[in-house]
């Protein structure tokens, strides 16, 4: 597997455990506290900054390449 398709796979799963991460957090956490807000917040971020890296990454090799 080259480099592009390994970084694809790997944002691809980090966005995955991020929206994870934010719904567990907000939904089925056992008991409502700082962390699990925090962690929370946190999961919303890599859930909407990871595709954005993602993207500019694959802009990025492509025109390496190219």
């Amino acid at each position: 597997m080259s480099l592009k398709g390994f970084h694809i796979v790997f944002v691809t799963v980090s966005t995955l455990l991020c929206v994870f991460l934010a719904l567990w957090s907000f939904l089925l956490a056992p008991e409502w506290s700082g962390m699990t807000m925090a962690l929370g917040i946190v999961g919303i971020a890599g859930a909407l900054l990871m595709p954005v890296y993602g993207v500019c990454f694959y802009r990025k090799i492509t025109r390496i390449h190219t």
